[in-house]
């Protein structure tokens, strides 16, 4: 990561940062008076292994057995379970929006998008540009 003068950005910089045009980008700088402008790279350290879990359609029984100590864990760290009501929830409503799926619980949104993170971590679910569905894993497991 590295300070810039923000007029040295040019379009290649703006079309890396994800917007449509240097003009959008430097609109986006000048919102913010007197800000510091940073490059930073990112690279990538390797395959995402939620990948790979998410598309295994059959568990073993020790890997079953894995989900479920970490979801009775993620359970008994709260008052009242939520991580298979939440599993269930998306395999029955799959590209529901977060905040229509955390309201149906009587949830805030924020705090369920956490949860469905922690599924997602276990490859359990799947993220959409719109809510979620549940993987091949997380059928194998509901099933």
């Amino acid at each position: 990561m590295e300070e810039i003068d923000p007029g040295t950005l040019d379009e290649d910089d703006a079309r890396r940062a994800g917007i449509r045009s240097l003009a959008e980008l430097q609109r986006l700088v000048d919102r913010r008076d007197g800000a510091h402008v940073y490059r930073m790279t990112v690279s990538l350290a390797g395959a995402d292994p939620r990948v790979a879990l998410r598309a295994q359609s059959e568990l073993s029984a020790e890997d079953r057995r894995a989900v479920d100590e970490r979801l009775d864990r993620w359970d008994a760290a709260r008052s009242a379970p939520w991580t298979r009501q939440v599993l269930r929830l998306i395999a029955e409503h799959p590209g529901v929006r977060a905040p229509d799926l955390a309201a149906s619980l009587g949830r805030e949104t924020l705090p369920f998008k956490r949860d469905v993170r922690k599924l997602k971590e276990l490859g359990l679910t799947v993220s959409l540009p719109v809510g979620y569905e549940i993987s091949h894993r997380g059928r194998a497991y509901l099933g």
